[in-house]
């Protein structure tokens, strides 16, 4: 499984967030996407639901304990203060694709600063 961690300010609007997939996407090389996710409150924002539906996935909260226990590459100390790990976007893609989790794509800003994005994928899913 492949999901996609959303970070993103209260200003970000629709064309943020599609921006900051895109670019994440390409870092994966365009992968498929199985869900969208971010911190519990954010994930009820409409701009984040109106993505999820546009893109006929799941969009998903992850509580900020579980968002507390991922180590992530990128640390921002603005994020750390406020949700507990080092990158929102990071963070909610490795704890919802689970204990065996990697990034595919790191962290990736949209051109108008307003939304990150990063990839993980569940490595057990590849093993036979």
């Amino acid at each position: 499984m492949r999901v996609m961690g959303l970070g993103f300010r209260a200003a970000a609007d629709l064309a943020s967030l599609q921006d900051a997939m895109r670019l994440a996407l390409e870092g994966a090389g365009g992968t498929k996407i199985d869900a969208l996710v971010t911190e519990a409150a954010k994930s009820r924002e409409i701009v984040f639901q109106e993505l999820a539906g546009l893109m006929g996935i799941p969009g998903l909260g992850i509580t900020q304990t579980d968002l507390q226990q991922m180590i992530t590459p990128t640390q921002s100390q603005r994020i750390q203060d406020r949700f507990g790990t080092g990158s929102l976007a990071e963070a909610a893609a490795l704890a919802a694709a689970g204990p065996n989790a990697r990034l595919v794509a790191p962290r990736v800003v949209s051109g108008d600063g307003k939304a990150t994005a990063a990839i993980a994928q569940n490595l057990e899913e590849n093993q036979i």
